[in-house]
């Protein structure tokens, strides 16, 4: 999996050349007939199915500790194609990044993104085999966390193996979730509105933080660490003297992996779990063209080293956010990764 940035979005400081400047069958063979009744026929055996789930919870066990153990045999050797048979999805797109961004870390750095990791306290989230999903969630925590943020993690069937697709930690305690009265958790739909908003309609309504500082965004969601630190990045800009040399602008795109995964809350809301995206142009003022270009930070420099006039960075993101009927969608988790310079 890819690890946890500090960051709403890891910024990357550039410079400009000339200048000094980051989830039993039971036989209830009722079997009435009673030998006195002579030539009465007997009642046929009735059969009752329990509901059954998607999976069963050793299954969902034995995927996971399989992620878990080649998670850690490819972040050891930054294997991103032996990492690709248990992950997919967005979490995938960060954590090829990161291996391809592995010399810019520092030691430390490298060094925890090396270390063996475990889930634990983990709570299987498994729908109904009749619910129409193809996906389960686990609720867990990360043994390298020190801070024991919750974790939500998406399995989802690709090539017939259930793979990691989305893994967000959450800046809050995650809400309860329904479950029926046999274990299995309720999809949502995703076209669904919830009070304001459908999950399949979050990502662009939240990359306007990025796009005009959140003037949309800013009364359409609640006031939340993730909300806050993505106005940051958007209110930062250029760095050192780059401002005064140059401008910065997001702009929304469609995230690599679009699919979105939404299931009911016990209070009668949903909790979604959806894509992101958004690239970044930092480019010269006109007056400075002629004069200055660009030179790229060592993360973007991994894709394109070339000095140039505008630097357009790619970044792909995943986010988790509650959506009550009576109130803002909150988002509780987002995380972005730098996937492409050019």
């Amino acid at each position: 999996m890819s690890r946890p940035a500090t960051r709403a979005r890891r910024l990357h400081r550039l410079t400009i050349v000339g200048l000094s400047a980051g989830t039993a069958l039971s036989l209830t063979a009722c079997q009435a007939g009673d030998d006195s009744a002579g030539d009465a026929p007997r009642s046929t055996p009735k059969q009752s199915t329990a509901p059954r789930g998607l999976l069963s919870k050793d299954a969902a066990t034995q995927a996971l500790d399989t992620y878990v153990k080649v998670n850690n045999r490819a972040n050891a050797t930054r294997d991103p194609k032996l990492l690709n048979t248990v992950e997919d999805g967005q979490v995938y797109e960060q954590s090829s990044a990161d291996f391809e961004q592995w010399n810019t870390m520092t030691k430390k750095d490298q060094k925890w993104y090396k270390t063996a990791f475990y889930y634990e306290g983990r709570e299987y989230l498994i729908p109904s085999s009749d619910s129409g999903a193809g996906w389960f969630a686990v609720k867990t925590r990360s043994s390298s966390d020190t801070k024991k943020r919750d974790i939500l993690l998406i399995l989802d069937k690709v090539d017939g193996t259930y793979k990691v697709v989305m893994s967000l930690y959450t800046d809050e305690r995650l809400p309860k979730i329904a479950v029926d009265k046999n274990g299995f958790i309720s999809p949502a739909d995703p076209s669904a509105k919830v009070g304001t908003l459908a999950p399949d309609g979050l990502s662009n309504a939240y990359e306007d933080f990025f796009e005009t500082g959140g003037k949309t965004a800013g009364t359409t969601f609640a006031a939340t660490e993730a909300t806050r630190g993505s106005l940051d990045a958007y209110k930062s800009g250029p760095g050192g003297e780059l401002k005064s040399y140059a401008v910065e602008k997001n702009f929304a795109m469609k995230p690599a992996n679009p699919k979105i995964y939404a299931l009911k809350l016990a209070d009668g809301g949903t909790l979604a779990i959806f894509p992101t995206a958004h690239s970044s142009e930092l480019m010269l003022k006109p007056q400075y063209m002629s004069q200055f270009d660009i030179t790229p930070g060592k993360k973007e420099a991994v894709y394109n080293d070339a000095k140039r006039d505008i630097v357009t960075n790619e970044y792909q993101g995943q986010a988790l956010a509650v959506l009550q009927p009576k109130s803002k969608p909150r988002v509780m988790g987002i995380e972005y990764r730098l996937v492409d310079s050019r």
